[in-house]
């Protein structure tokens, strides 16, 4: 059983999503930071351990604890790594607290990616990642890029269409119009989908998340404790990182297969429940391929068939499997992988509000796929009931 149950998020915080915050990574972390102490109804002396990731683009721990005055840290974690760590570092929380090492860890994600760092942008050097020498000497590098290609093997392979990747787009923005956080709460159809510029085909601007200034923040503490906070518990049942190949320097060979297909069985054993347990789910929407490819690869669908799966409606907020409740990173905003997590916590505590899906007990909220890193992570979390 592992960690089963015996840590849960108590409080989740957010700034507002912006294309140009005007402040600071470290203002961000903060404001965050305190609007989820707030919401778990504690205070900065009962924080004893911080964690975030990051690549070079936000505040590490060791600066963040003394601008807010914590008086002593107990453990903290700074993970190198994009998308495919964010989940880890709350999975990681969630040990430090099964295990004694730390009483109330805050995790947090802060970014200025629109204003500040872009992904991939240029004027400023490669990012320390080993395959970077395999890319960026060809003008290879920018994650669009790298997820075309990706798209496109699943196109040729299983016939996925423009308009199957369209279908995510069009029901994620749909769920944004409820969301009053969201950058992006303008309807759209899959005419504008299809009229939307290339990015680098066979991806549209439609299908790219959005660079965003903001961040986020989730408390984990021990179950025990958090019924006794302010906010309903959402317990972390299950939580599982890891990887195997690179699709640039290892020996993969199916680029239509991303690494959650490896984690996935081990996530669902640890939390003790399979695909058809899920009431709601949170995949990592960097692009609309990311999506389709995790609802074959987490077990909803057949490989091949993500496509006609989400074509069919099943991931609207009426259907059989929720999808990006909030909009995702393709509507509401870009914050690295942890807004994914406090919205499963909202649709589990039942505060969702026009976008609430009935009766959510169960929910998977997921990293980045493992196409651009060697690895993953996700996590399945419970209301506390």
């Amino acid at each position: 059983m592992g960690l089963r149950d015996r840590a849960a998020i108590a409080g989740v915080g957010y700034t507002p999503f912006s294309k140009d915050s005007g402040v600071s990574t470290l203002t961000l972390a903060i404001d965050a930071i305190l609007a989820a102490l707030d919401d778990a109804g504690l205070g900065i002396d009962d924080v004893d351990a911080l964690a975030t990731h990051r690549v070079g683009d936000s505040t590490p721990p060791w600066v963040v604890a003394p601008a807010l005055g914590i008086p002593e840290v107990n453990w903290y974690l700074d993970q190198f790594g994009g998308g495919s760590v964010s989940h880890a570092v709350i999975g990681q929380a969630a040990m430090a607290v099964a295990t004694g090492v730390a009483r109330t860890v805050v995790c947090y994600r802060a970014i200025n990616a629109r204003s500040e760092f872009r992904m991939g942008g240029t004027g400023r050097g490669v990012a320390p990642v080993f395959d970077a020498q395999y890319q960026a000497p060809y003008g290879y590098f920018a994650p669009p890029q790298q997820f075309a290609m990706f798209t496109r093997a699943h196109m040729i392979k299983y016939g996925t269409t423009h308009e199957q990747l369209g279908s995510i787009a069009v029901g994620q923005r749909a769920n944004a119009v409820k969301n009053p956080r969201a950058l992006k709460r303008d309807p759209i159809t899959i005419e504008d989908y299809l009229a939307s510029r290339w990015i680098a085909e066979p991806l549209r601007l439609l299908d790219c998340c959005l660079e965003t200034d903001g961040a986020c923040a989730v408390v984990v503490t021990s179950a025990e404790r958090a019924r006794d906070l302010a906010a309903p518990p959402v317990l972390i049942s299950g939580a599982v990182w890891g990887g195997g190949d690179s699709f640039f320097s290892g020996q993969g060979g199916d680029f239509t297969v991303s690494e959650a297909a490896r984690i996935a069985p081990r996530l669902y054993a640890t939390a003790g429940v399979g695909p058809e347990d899920i009431d709601v789910a949170e995949l990592y929407d960097c692009f609309t391929y990311s999506v389709l490819v995790q609802l074959e690869d987490y077990g909803f669908c057949a490989k091949g068939e993500g496509g006609p799966y989400a074509a069919s409606g099943a991931t609207r907020l009426d259907g059989p499997l929720p999808v990006n409740t909030h909009g995702g990173f393709l509507s509401e905003g870009y914050v690295h992988g942890i807004n994914h997590i406090a919205e499963a916590v909202a649709q589990l505590r039942g505060t969702a509000g026009d976008r609430q899906v009935s009766g959510a007990q169960v929910a998977l909220s997921t990293a980045q796929p493992g196409y651009v890193l060697a690895g993953t992570s996700a996590l399945i979390l419970r209301a506390d009931v």
